[in-house]
C-alpha cells in the first residue's frame, strides 16, 4: 500500500525549498563566474552585480527553509543538532553532511560581501573564489541525499548547471586572465646633426653642380 505524499507536507515543502536553494545557488555562481570572466558588457555589469547579490540572498533563505522545515516532519523527525552538526543525522549521513557543509560554506562566503571593506578587497576576493566549492558540495548533496535525484527533470537540471559551471570555470582558469603587457623597447637616440654642407650652385645648361 503506497503512502499519500500529502501526509508529509513538511517533507514536501523542505524538498521544494531544497530545489529552489540549489537553483538559486547555481544561478548565483554562474552570474559570478560570468562577471569574473568579463563575459558581460561593461554597461550591464552593475545591474548583473545587483541580480547576483539578490539571487545569492534568495539561495541562503531557501537553504534555511530547507533545513528548518524538516524539524516538524513526522517521518524524518531530525533534531536541531542533527541539522546543525554535519554527518550526525541518521538519514544518509554522508550526503546530508555534505549538504550542511555546503550551507555553512555558502553562507559564510556570501556574507563576506558585506564585510569586504573591513576584510580588504584582496582578501574578500580570495575568499569569494571558494564559493564554487560550496556549490559542488550542494550538488553532491542533491545527487546523494535528494529523493528526486532519480527523476529525469532533476537529472536534466543537474546536468545543465554542472555543465554551465564547468565551462565558466574553465574559461576563468584558462582564458580569463588578461595578457601581461610587454614593456616597449627604448627608442634609440637620434643621431646628432652633421656639419653644414656647402651650398651647390647649378651651372646652367651643362646640368652640373659646383
Amino acid at each position: 500500500m503506497s503512502r499519500d505524499p500529502l501526509d508529509y507536507p513538511f517533507w514536501l515543502a523542505s524538498r521544494s525549498a531544497g530545489v529552489v536553494a540549489y537553483l538559486a545557488l547555481s544561478a548565483s555562481v554562474v552570474l559570478g563566474l560570468a562577471m569574473a570572466a568579463r563575459l558581460a558588457p561593461g554597461t550591464r555589469r552593475a545591474g548583473l552585480r545587483v541580480v547576483h547579490e539578490r539571487v545569492a540572498l534568495v539561495a541562503l533563505g531557501a537553504v534555511g527553509a530547507h533545513g528548518l522545515l524538516l524539524l516538524p516532519d513526522p517521518w524524518l523527525h531530525p533534531g536541531l543538532s542533527e541539522l546543525a552538526i554535519p554527518f550526525t543525522t541518521g538519514y544518509r549521513p554522508l550526503w546530508t553532511g555534505l549538504g550542511i557543509c555546503a550551507a555553512y560554506g555558502a553562507a559564510a562566503l556570501s556574507l563576506t560581501y558585506y564585510a569586504r571593506r573591513r576584510l580588504g578587497a584582496r582578501r574578500w576576493r580570495n575568499a569569494h573564489r571558494f564559493i564554487p566549492v560550496a556549490w559542488a558540495l550542494a550538488a553532491a548533496h542533491v545527487l546523494g541525499a535528494g529523493t528526486d535525484a532519480v527523476s529525469l527533470w532533476l537529472q536534466a537540471v543537474l546536468a545543465l548547471t554542472i555543465a554551465a559551471v564547468a565551462v565558466l570555470l574553465a574559461q576563468r582558469w584558462l582564458g580569463g586572465r588578461p595578457p601581461v603587457p610587454r614593456k616597449a623597447a627604448p627608442e634609440e637616440p637620434a643621431a646628432p646633426p652633421g656639419p653644414p654642407q656647402p651650398e651647390r650652385r647649378y651651372a646652367g645648361e651643362l646640368g652640373l653642380f659646383r
